[in-house]
């Protein structure tokens, strides 16, 4: 048939296919309308197979001629086409994006924490590669992502982002997606070399100074902000317990934070005894929350979740430490540095804290529990004793130390020690 004869078989209204020649077919489905076809036999059974794009007249007689004989070359090297068409169509996951939802989906199920994975990737991997088709991310692309990250001074998120390139490629290479993982040749090397344990921590002395800058620039360190480092170093629990944590956990009467195991790092639960310099704070929190169920409600509508930013206080204590935070605004003057306070992390008030009680002889089996660190050994399997009145006296100890610091050498109008709320 020539082109001729095919537009009068579609004008005449017939849905049907007919013979062009060498196994290619037209057909018309629908009138007026007409797609090319290629009939082929394998393993003994006749099969039709629509020609992908081939649209009459928008694929031509000449080009339907070609897809046909590379169709046919593929049946003589043993390949069903439609077979392999149907596979491709089942196969879902093309881009990087679709292969980290198939990986999470598998992962989170078995992770305490998956909300860490998911926020390296969609912070520091996503912005990269994710539009990428799986098999087009190379080894230069892994580099420039764990470069980016480390050049930003995040070594340990930088060593993070190359451990789940690493799972994620591992992943595709699992499902046959790729042949090789385009990340597997980098080492912490490459990203944010070998991590260093950190030892920083502040005394005193140094605590005074910190409290007092932020007293100072209230309009770069919010209150809420003061509030949560206040708590993080009389409490001395992880920032993601703290900002997380709803008022029906908080116990006014009974004095007590009842950290529910899904929370807690540890995997278990807690009383944490609150002396009443903690309940004041809390009190305050109280009225800032405006009705929230959260003790740190989100400050930006979100669909995510009700409290605030994994990163919040991060980005606030960088901004005091003259960090860039906001690409599109220029950094504050080192307000910390001018007053000799070398740079620390929120983490590091845990550390703090820790140390404090250390000064201020609480046992260190106390101290320890403060902390709500995993016991090991015997000691841990065999000792179940909560030590809640020990911890309610050693925690007690502590904020009364602090209090003069944190409000500001008994600033009442800047911190006042009494607050009732209906």
């Amino acid at each position: 048939m020539n082109d001729k004869q095919i537009r009068a078989f579609i004008k005449s209204g017939v849905n049907t296919r007919k013979q062009v020649g060498d196994g290619l077919y037209i057909r018309v489905q629908t009138a007026g309308k007409a797609y090319w076809e290629v009939r082929y036999s394998i393993n003994r059974k006749r099969r039709f197979m629509r020609i992908e794009g081939g649209l009459y007249p928008e694929m031509s007689l000449a080009r339907a001629k070609l897809e046909a004989a590379l169709i046919k070359q593929k049946i003589i090297e043993g390949f069903d086409p439609l077979a392999e068409r149907i596979r491709e169509d089942s196969m879902s996951i093309k881009t990087v994006n679709e292969l980290f939802g198939d990986w999470f989906s598998e992962i989170s199920k078995k992770l305490k924490h998956p909300n860490i994975p998911k926020r390296v990737y969609n912070k520091e991997i996503k912005p990269m590669i994710g539009d990428l088709r799986v098999d087009q991310v190379n080894a230069r692309d892994i580099r420039a992502i764990i470069q980016k990250v480390s050049v930003s001074g995040r070594p340990a998120i930088a060593n993070d982002t190359l451990s789940y390139c690493k799972q994620l490629f591992n992943h595709a290479c699992k499902l046959d997606l790729i042949g090789a993982n385009p990340a597997s040749a980098f080492k912490p090397a490459d990203a944010g070399g070998i991590e260093k344990s950190r030892s920083r921590m502040l005394d005193f002395n140094e605590l005074n100074k910190v409290f007092q800058v932020f007293r100072e620039n209230q309009d770069i360190f919010t209150r809420d902000n003061y509030l949560a480092v206040a708590l993080l170093l009389c409490l001395g629990v992880r920032k993601g317990e703290l900002i997380a944590a709803t008022w029906d956990e908080i116990d006014f009467d009974e004095k007590t934070w009842s950290l529910p195991e899904s929370r807690s790092k540890t995997g278990v639960g807690i009383k944490i005894p609150l002396a009443d310099f903690v309940i004041d704070m809390f009190t305050e929190l109280k009225v800032r929350s405006a009705g929230s169920k959260y003790v740190f409600p989100a400050r930006r509508a979100s669909k995510r979740r009700g409290y605030i930013s994994d990163d919040t206080l991060n980005h606030a204590l960088a901004k005091i430490f003259g960090q860039k935070v906001d690409s599109n605004k220029e950094p504050y003057p080192d307000l910390m540095g001018k007053v000799g306070i070398k740079h620390f992390t929120v983490h590091d008030l845990r550390r703090t804290c820790r140390s404090l009680l250390a000064e201020l002889k609480i046992p260190s089996h106390t101290a320890e529990r403060c902390l709500n660190h995993k016991i090991k050994g015997v000691e841990g399997i065999y000792d179940r004793y909560d030590y809640l009145d020990e911890r309610r006296e050693a925690l007690t100890k502590l904020s009364q130390r602090l209090a003069d610091i944190i409000s500001g050498e008994n600033n009442v109008a800047f911190f006042p020690r009494k607050i009732s709320f209906v």
